[in-house]
């Protein structure tokens, strides 16, 4: 631990804002025994408590990241047990406790960026290993795998090690090849088509709110290529690469299907009760919540579809104030702006910071932004404040990536000297 001081003053922070709420819970929200309360303050003071005493086991330059995690999930664990009047959502905690496990392994596992780097074709594998299950397990054109008592998305997964596959394969920029008229890099080359069909692939599964998360890790990678120091991108490539995005989101909006294409162009409160219901309801609340809110548990959106994931913002906006929603979304671009305090000090940990910031700050603003109906309405959670197994995991695994380029392992290789074959003779005097 650097600084023990410093340390104690963050779980100090950390115990004394989850306190707050929960003591807001208790003179303003609706509950029907004070043993819910009790039991929700217990659990998430028990968590608090407990990876404080876990974390220094992990030697890191800095704690922060972790802090603003547990900050968030332990207010994401007070919101989804406080909708609809308060108890304890065990579902809920489960998964916040999975997502620090992820977290863990997320920053075991990309730390060492030698090491990764030499594992990048299982990363690609990875990936179609996951389009593979998607079609066998999901059924016809679907994204979910149902095993009764939870439900999996596999291509929450993908969107890690579509990070790791841009992550691994900066260092080869300088490694250019001759392809025609071109010098090119094979990896980029691979990397387009993975990005590619990735794309395609959600489209077919009809999972298109997911399409431009995965173009942000895209485009956020490729923009750090551009400045990689030797690049040398044509200005031909460039436009070249321009003008293909171009034509490709021209021709995803002809070919949309029916459902989608009401959604871009439809007015939600000529059609309130169909494909306007969710916006129009979210609306609403938020507008009726004010700035504080009405109070834990006093709102009606908990009884509209998907309240706690797809519209989770104007769920809180509704119970707690839009203020406070406002400043959970402020904590989360926080936690994945901090490599711009303590930055990267390697390439491979610089461009997975960039993909991660660019999956959240693309995830939430299709959240936040649907929901306010400023764009169409797509149905992606929002990290870590969304209930949903698959993305708490995913989520947790690509913040402990942020957690390995904070303190990274530059790792040499050992170099046993060889052996000569010719004993040397003893001097004698």
């Amino acid at each position: 631990m650097t600084n023990p001081v410093s340390y104690l003053l963050s779980c100090i922070f950390v115990i004394v804002t989850h306190g707050s709420m929960l003591m807001n819970v208790y003179t303003n929200g609706k509950y029907d025994s004070i043993n819910d309360i009790i039991t929700l303050s217990a659990g998430v003071i028990l968590l608090d408590a407990v990876y404080f005493i876990i974390m220094p086991f992990f030697k890191q330059r800095t704690y922060a990241v972790d802090f603003m995690l547990l900050l968030i999930l332990n207010m994401s664990m007070i919101f989804q047990s406080c909708f609809g009047g308060v108890h304890f959502d065990a579902k809920h905690f489960i998964t916040c406790i999975a997502a620090l496990v992820s977290c863990r392994i997320g920053y075991i596992a990309c730390r060492n960026h030698r090491w990764i780097q030499t594992k990048k074709k299982f990363v690609w594998a990875g990936i179609a290993v996951l389009m593979v299950i998607i079609l066998l397990f999901t059924g016809s054109r679907s994204m979910w795998i149902d095993l009764g008592f939870m439900s999996i998305q596999p291509s929450e997964f993908i969107k890690p090690l579509l990070v790791l596959a841009c992550a691994t394969s900066i260092a080869e920029q300088m490694n250019k090849k001759k392809l025609g008229e071109f010098n090119v890099v094979y990896d980029n080359l691979i990397l387009f088509g993975i990005t590619a069909i990735i794309i395609l692939f959600q489209w077919w599964c009809r999972d298109l709110g997911s399409i431009p998360t995965f173009a942000a890790i895209y485009a956020s990678c490729f923009f750090l290529r551009i400045c990689y120091p030797k690049a040398k991108f044509s200005k031909k490539t460039l436009i070249i690469a321009g003008s293909v995005v171009g034509v490709l989101g021209i021709i995803a909006i002809i070919l949309a299907p029916a459902y989608v294409k009401d959604r871009i162009f439809a007015d939600i409160w000529s059609d309130p009760d169909a494909n306007g219901y969710q916006q129009t309801k979210a609306l609403i609340a938020i507008a009726e919540g004010g700035w504080f809110g009405k109070g834990a548990g006093k709102g009606f959106l908990h009884k509209v579809f998907a309240y706690e994931s797809d519209i989770v913002f104007a769920t809180i906006s509704e119970e707690w104030g839009l203020l406070y929603a406002l400043m959970t979304v402020l904590m989360l671009l926080i936690m994945v702006a901090m490599p711009l305090v303590n930055p990267p000090r390697s390439y491979y940990h610089g461009t997975m910071c960039a993909g991660i910031a660019a999956a959240f700050t693309m995830q939430m603003a299709l959240n936040i932004f649907g929901s306010c109906n400023m764009i169409p309405f797509t149905g992606v959670t929002l990290p870590f404040i969304s209930a949903g197994g698959s993305s708490m995991v995913t989520s947790g695994l690509m913040v402990g990536m942020i957690v390995a380029a904070q303190s990274p392992v530059f790792a040499n290789p050992s170099h046993k000297p060889k052996k000569s074959g010719k004993k040397r003779k003893r001097r004698t005097v």
